[in-house]
């Protein structure tokens, strides 16, 4: 959810436009999804005439990729007129899979990477199934191959069907 300044409930629209820009910027290890679709915007903020911080949360703690989100969204607003750009770490309430939006969540499928399962709501419902949907052919009779992919949040699996190698998108 992207916030207004302090003083106010909600956002300005300079705040709504800058949050458009900076939610647009891909994310670095997954660039088929912005930053907005993977859920880790959580607000801009207008502090005077060309001063603008924005809050991120990564999708955990210690995520290298936070330093790259960082520098982008200061080049995409830089490069619309915003002088002075500061991006904060805000670790609570912390990233979950669930933030990531359906949008998200389609593109993840379209590009080859099983999304995460949904949690639904604290203290709510326990999902029924545990399988995980093979990207390519939709079977649900998938094996782990390993707890880690090409980043941390991200296992390797194979589908037993088709036989293709895929990553998933790991609950958190």
């Amino acid at each position: 959810m992207v916030t207004g300044t302090p003083a106010t409930t909600a956002p300005t629209p300079l705040e709504e436009e800058l949050a458009r820009i900076a939610g647009a910027v891909p994310d670095p290890e997954l660039p088929v999804l912005t930053l907005a679709e993977l859920g880790v915007l959580r607000g801009v903020h207008v502090h005077g005439p060309g001063r603008v911080e924005v809050e991120l949360t990564p999708t955990y703690t210690g995520c290298p990729a936070i330093e790259a989100m960082s520098s982008d969204i200061e080049h995409a607003l830089h490069e619309h007129g915003v002088p002075e750009v500061s991006v904060v770490t805000v670790l609570s309430p912390a990233w979950s899979t669930d933030d990531i939006t359906e949008e998200g969540r389609r593109k993840l499928a379209e590009f080859g990477i099983a999304p995460p399962r949904p949690q639904g709501p604290a203290g709510g419902p326990v999902p029924l199934t545990l399988a995980i949907r093979c990207p390519h052919c939709g079977s649900t009779d998938t094996e782990l191959l390993s707890r880690f992919s090409s980043t941390a949040c991200k296992a390797l699996r194979r589908c037993t069907a088709c036989r293709e190698p895929f990553d998933h998108f790991k609950e958190l």
